[in-house]
């Protein structure tokens, strides 16, 4: 199999792991960039407040999201351009956090989701002093990208997890995590929240994306 992937990177509003502001989503097939998308995102409600510390990251304010699709909106459009894809990200328990806790959130059950994490792939390929997106990336001969804006971030981890399949002569990501010894682990749902005593227990919509 080739080197095939979907690459993706998350910016929030703050300090919640559900507060997802946008999203940059990178389609690689035989470790070559395909498609590229990224949008904003009204984060849920309660977790919708824009930090001064986060906004200072990334730029975004309370008022760009204003007519953004919301989580639950929006995540279908995730889904079907993920189709059966692997999942990479660097650092990527934040952003499989992101869509554990924003699901969570608005009653959603996410897929059993595979993913790698470009973070640890780099650790196994360059020679660093840091492994940050931007170094790792340069590593990989992609410099010059806007970080944390989403879109330009899924590229950037695109690039690190194709060059390090070069590098290591891995013919698909499966190969590439066992050279590295890095594990493709599984998402799975974030637990459901207590409901106050006598209240309706919170339902979740399970949606169905693969054949």
């Amino acid at each position: 199999m080739p080197i095939d992937f979907t690459a993706i990177d998350f910016e929030t509003a703050n300090s919640s792991s559900a507060s997802a502001c946008s999203v940059g989503l990178v389609k690689v097939r035989d470790g070559v960039v395909v498609d590229k998308v990224g949008w904003l995102i009204q984060p849920p409600a309660g977790h919708d407040e824009f930090s001064e510390w986060n906004t200072r990251i990334h730029g975004i304010v309370a008022s760009d999201v204003v007519g953004a699709f919301g989580w639950a909106e929006q995540f279908d459009l995730i889904a079907d351009f993920a189709g059966d894809d692997v999942f990479v990200a660097h650092n990527a328990g934040f952003d499989m956090g992101v869509i554990k806790s924003a699901c969570a959130a608005t009653g959603l059950t996410p897929p059993p989701w595979s993913y790698l994490c470009s973070l640890q792939v780099a650790r196994k390929t360059y020679a660093l002093d840091s492994y940050r997106l931007p170094l790792a990336a340069a590593a990989a001969g992609f410099t010059g990208f806007s970080h944390h804006d989403a879109l330009a971030d899924a590229e950037a981890c695109a690039a690190i997890v194709s060059h390090a399949a070069l590098f290591h002569g891995a013919d698909d990501l499966a190969e590439l995590a066992s050279i590295a010894s890095v594990k493709v682990k599984v998402l799975k749902p974030a637990p459901l929240p207590e409901s106050p005593e006598g209240a309706e227990p919170v339902k979740r919509r399970l949606r169905v994306f693969f054949s």
